[in-house]
């Protein structure tokens, strides 16, 4: 089952997202403050962000957080699928394509691009991201961080 994330998952939520954040899938950990950051975030609206919670077997299994924009290259909203994890006992059981069936059922006919980063290494992955449709997007990609 997929569901929004409420308050009563606050704790799950930093658990598996600190976990994601020490796995391969990932090039760096991220500080914990970021963590409650997000899921503040998330909580006080949906505007920015959205987090839901993957269960299986009635345990948490996993979790999926989108973040929004709009792209004028796109035409319309864009949501970018910032993180998918799913906890190792839970995987190949289908939560992944679950997901993304959910939010292409719930995204509405404004959002016009669904959009994706991950590690090439991460075959496993990249593998299903191909099956459900996604494309190589080649674009260089560059950040530029710690703005005060």
């Amino acid at each position: 089952m997929i569901r929004r994330l409420t308050e009563n998952d606050r704790k799950i939520y930093i658990e598996m997202a600190r976990e994601f954040y020490h796995s391969d899938a990932v090039l760096h950990p991220i500080p914990d403050e970021y963590f409650v950051r997000t899921v503040e975030e998330a909580l006080r609206s949906d505007v920015y962000a959205e987090i839901f919670l993957f269960e299986c077997d009635e345990e948490a299994a996993g979790y999926g957080m989108i973040a929004k924009t709009f792209s004028q290259e796109a035409g319309g909203y864009v949501w970018w699928i910032e993180e998918i994890y799913i906890r190792e006992k839970f995987r190949s059981r289908g939560l992944g394509r679950e997901f993304f069936r959910y939010l292409e059922d719930k995204k509405g006919k404004d959002v016009t691009r669904l959009r994706l980063e991950v590690e090439a290494e991460n075959t496993r992955a990249v593998s299903l991201y191909e099956r459900l449709g996604y494309e190589v997007l080649d674009y260089v990609q560059m950040v530029k961080d710690k703005l005060k």
